[in-house]
Protein backbone atom coordinates (compact mmCIF):
# COMPACT_ATOMS: atom_id res chain seq x y z
CA UNK A 1 0.00 0.00 0.00
CA UNK A 2 0.82 3.37 -0.91
CA UNK A 3 1.54 6.04 1.40
CA UNK A 4 -0.89 7.84 0.03
CA UNK A 5 -3.74 5.24 0.38
CA UNK A 6 -2.69 5.50 3.94
CA UNK A 7 -3.11 8.95 4.42
CA UNK A 8 -6.01 9.06 2.28
CA UNK A 9 -7.60 6.70 5.03
CA UNK A 10 -6.38 9.23 7.34
CA UNK A 11 -7.65 11.96 5.67
CA UNK A 12 -11.69 10.27 5.91
CA UNK A 13 -11.30 9.10 9.58
CA UNK A 14 -10.30 13.37 9.96
CA UNK A 15 -13.03 14.44 8.56
CA UNK A 16 -15.72 11.94 10.07
CA UNK A 17 -18.10 14.40 11.92
CA UNK A 18 -19.06 12.67 14.40
CA UNK A 19 -20.60 8.81 14.71
CA UNK A 20 -24.00 9.05 13.45
CA UNK A 21 -24.73 6.03 11.09
CA UNK A 22 -24.76 7.96 7.92
CA UNK A 23 -20.91 9.00 8.91
CA UNK A 24 -19.34 5.82 9.88
CA UNK A 25 -21.30 3.91 6.87
CA UNK A 26 -19.38 6.36 4.38
CA UNK A 27 -16.50 5.81 5.77
CA UNK A 28 -16.79 2.09 5.94
CA UNK A 29 -17.50 1.97 2.69
CA UNK A 30 -13.64 3.65 2.03
CA UNK A 31 -12.42 0.68 3.35
CA UNK A 32 -14.66 -2.32 2.20
CA UNK A 33 -13.71 -0.65 -1.36
CA UNK A 34 -10.18 -1.20 -0.91
CA UNK A 35 -9.63 -4.26 1.79
CA UNK A 36 -5.71 -3.51 2.03
CA UNK A 37 -6.76 -0.54 4.25
CA UNK A 38 -8.60 -2.77 6.59
CA UNK A 39 -5.32 -3.63 8.12
CA UNK A 40 -4.14 0.08 8.48
CA UNK A 41 -7.73 0.67 10.58
CA UNK A 42 -5.98 -1.54 13.14
CA UNK A 43 -3.00 0.08 13.29
CA UNK A 44 -4.66 3.32 13.80
CA UNK A 45 -7.04 2.20 16.17
CA UNK A 46 -4.42 1.06 18.55
CA UNK A 47 -2.03 4.57 17.91
CA UNK A 48 -3.85 4.87 21.55
CA UNK A 49 -2.56 7.85 22.36
CA UNK A 50 -3.79 9.66 18.87
CA UNK A 51 -7.62 10.80 19.17
CA UNK A 52 -7.77 9.76 15.74
CA UNK A 53 -7.70 5.98 17.22
CA UNK A 54 -11.73 6.51 18.54
CA UNK A 55 -12.89 7.45 14.70
CA UNK A 56 -10.75 4.57 13.66
CA UNK A 57 -12.21 2.19 16.15
CA UNK A 58 -15.67 3.43 15.49
CA UNK A 59 -15.11 2.67 11.86
CA UNK A 60 -13.30 -1.05 12.60
CA UNK A 61 -16.63 -1.95 14.71
CA UNK A 62 -19.02 -0.69 11.69
CA UNK A 63 -17.12 -3.12 9.98
CA UNK A 64 -17.10 -6.07 11.78
CA UNK A 65 -20.70 -5.69 12.70
CA UNK A 66 -22.24 -4.88 9.47
CA UNK A 67 -19.85 -6.45 6.50
CA UNK A 68 -16.53 -7.95 7.63
CA UNK A 69 -16.12 -9.65 10.90
CA UNK A 70 -14.03 -12.27 8.97
CA UNK A 71 -11.34 -9.81 7.73
CA UNK A 72 -10.42 -9.94 12.03
CA UNK A 73 -9.02 -13.36 11.40
CA UNK A 74 -5.34 -12.33 10.64
CA UNK A 75 -5.22 -9.35 13.11
CA UNK A 76 -6.50 -11.85 15.98
CA UNK A 77 -3.18 -11.81 17.48
CA UNK A 78 -2.75 -8.18 17.16
CA UNK A 79 -5.99 -7.06 18.13
CA UNK A 80 -6.24 -9.24 21.21
CA UNK A 81 -3.55 -8.09 22.39
CA UNK A 82 -3.54 -4.66 22.04
CA UNK A 83 -6.72 -4.19 23.18
CA UNK A 84 -5.49 -4.01 27.11
CA UNK A 85 -3.64 -1.04 25.78
CA UNK A 86 -6.79 1.68 24.56
CA UNK A 87 -7.20 4.80 26.95
CA UNK A 88 -9.97 6.42 25.07
CA UNK A 89 -13.78 5.29 26.56
CA UNK A 90 -15.04 5.76 23.08
CA UNK A 91 -12.41 3.70 21.50
CA UNK A 92 -12.63 0.73 24.34
CA UNK A 93 -16.85 0.37 23.99
CA UNK A 94 -16.27 -0.17 19.66
CA UNK A 95 -13.52 -2.79 21.06
CA UNK A 96 -15.47 -4.35 23.20
CA UNK A 97 -18.63 -5.02 21.32
CA UNK A 98 -15.98 -6.62 18.43
CA UNK A 99 -14.80 -9.02 21.73
CA UNK A 100 -18.74 -9.62 22.07
CA UNK A 101 -18.53 -10.80 18.26
CA UNK A 102 -15.70 -12.45 18.04
CA UNK A 103 -17.06 -14.65 21.14
CA UNK A 104 -20.60 -15.14 19.85
CA UNK A 105 -18.84 -15.86 16.47
CA UNK A 106 -16.31 -18.74 17.81
CA UNK A 107 -19.56 -20.24 20.18
CA UNK A 108 -21.61 -20.12 17.26
CA UNK A 109 -23.69 -23.75 16.23
CA UNK A 110 -22.40 -22.68 12.47
CA UNK A 111 -18.86 -23.98 11.91
CA UNK A 112 -16.65 -21.13 11.27
CA UNK A 113 -13.46 -20.00 10.62
CA UNK A 114 -13.21 -18.37 14.07
CA UNK A 115 -13.31 -21.73 15.97
CA UNK A 116 -10.55 -23.34 13.75
CA UNK A 117 -8.57 -19.88 14.24
CA UNK A 118 -8.88 -18.68 16.91
CA UNK A 119 -5.99 -19.63 19.92
CA UNK A 120 -5.92 -19.99 24.10
CA UNK A 121 -3.38 -17.69 24.34
CA UNK A 122 -6.03 -14.78 22.20
CA UNK A 123 -9.42 -16.02 24.18
CA UNK A 124 -7.39 -15.36 27.13
CA UNK A 125 -6.19 -11.76 26.67
CA UNK A 126 -10.17 -11.42 25.26
CA UNK A 127 -10.94 -12.65 28.97
CA UNK A 128 -8.16 -11.02 31.07
CA UNK A 129 -9.12 -7.84 29.42
CA UNK A 130 -12.74 -8.14 29.92
CA UNK A 131 -12.29 -8.09 33.52
CA UNK A 132 -9.87 -5.57 33.79
CA UNK A 133 -13.11 -3.28 32.04
CA UNK A 134 -15.23 -4.56 34.58
CA UNK A 135 -13.25 -3.25 37.80
CA UNK A 136 -12.41 -0.10 36.12
CA UNK A 137 -14.57 2.57 35.83
CA UNK A 138 -16.00 2.37 31.94
CA UNK A 139 -19.74 3.15 30.22
CA UNK A 140 -22.55 1.17 30.56
CA UNK A 141 -22.08 0.06 27.25
CA UNK A 142 -18.68 -1.74 27.71
CA UNK A 143 -19.78 -3.54 30.88
CA UNK A 144 -23.16 -5.01 28.85
CA UNK A 145 -21.08 -6.15 26.29
CA UNK A 146 -18.00 -7.40 28.18
CA UNK A 147 -21.05 -9.33 30.45
CA UNK A 148 -21.94 -11.32 27.52
CA UNK A 149 -18.27 -11.91 26.03
CA UNK A 150 -17.47 -13.59 29.54
CA UNK A 151 -20.34 -15.28 29.92
CA UNK A 152 -19.68 -16.87 26.26
CA UNK A 153 -16.02 -17.71 27.12
CA UNK A 154 -17.49 -19.09 30.86
CA UNK A 155 -19.54 -21.96 28.73
CA UNK A 156 -15.97 -23.85 28.69
CA UNK A 157 -13.71 -22.46 31.09
CA UNK A 158 -15.47 -22.97 34.27
CA UNK A 159 -13.78 -21.15 36.36
CA UNK A 160 -14.91 -17.62 34.90
CA UNK A 161 -19.02 -17.56 35.35
CA UNK A 162 -17.98 -17.71 39.15
CA UNK A 163 -15.76 -14.88 39.08
CA UNK A 164 -18.35 -13.00 36.64
CA UNK A 165 -21.12 -13.65 39.14
CA UNK A 166 -19.17 -12.28 42.05
CA UNK A 167 -18.35 -9.26 40.08
CA UNK A 168 -21.61 -8.52 38.79
CA UNK A 169 -23.40 -9.30 42.52
CA UNK A 170 -20.90 -7.31 44.26
CA UNK A 171 -20.82 -4.21 42.33
CA UNK A 172 -21.84 -4.04 38.53
CA UNK A 173 -25.66 -4.26 39.95
CA UNK A 174 -24.73 -0.96 42.33
CA UNK A 175 -23.75 0.95 39.55
CA UNK A 176 -26.93 1.93 37.31
CA UNK A 177 -30.02 1.14 36.04
CA UNK A 178 -28.40 -0.20 32.88
CA UNK A 179 -26.06 -2.41 34.80
CA UNK A 180 -27.92 -3.57 36.90
CA UNK A 181 -30.31 -5.21 34.30
CA UNK A 182 -27.57 -5.90 31.78
CA UNK A 183 -26.23 -7.81 35.01
CA UNK A 184 -29.16 -9.80 36.09
CA UNK A 185 -29.94 -11.17 32.78
CA UNK A 186 -26.27 -12.39 32.86
CA UNK A 187 -26.62 -13.67 35.97
CA UNK A 188 -29.75 -15.55 34.67
CA UNK A 189 -27.77 -17.02 32.04
CA UNK A 190 -25.00 -18.42 33.92
CA UNK A 191 -27.42 -19.89 36.34
CA UNK A 192 -29.51 -21.62 33.67
CA UNK A 193 -26.15 -22.85 32.19
CA UNK A 194 -24.78 -24.59 35.99
CA UNK A 195 -28.70 -26.17 36.37
CA UNK A 196 -28.16 -27.52 33.06
CA UNK A 197 -24.91 -28.73 33.70
CA UNK A 198 -26.40 -30.13 37.16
Amino acid sequence: MSKLEFLSLVTELNNLENAKRDHRQRVANFVTKDPKLFKHLIGITFDVENKISIRAAWILEWICTHDHLEWMLPHLEEFSLKIATLQFDSAIRPCAKICEHLAKAYFSKTANDFQKTMTAAQINAIIETGFDWLITPQKIAVRAYTMNTLYLFGLTKNWIHPELSHLISTKIIHESKGCKARGKQVLDLIEKHRKSGL
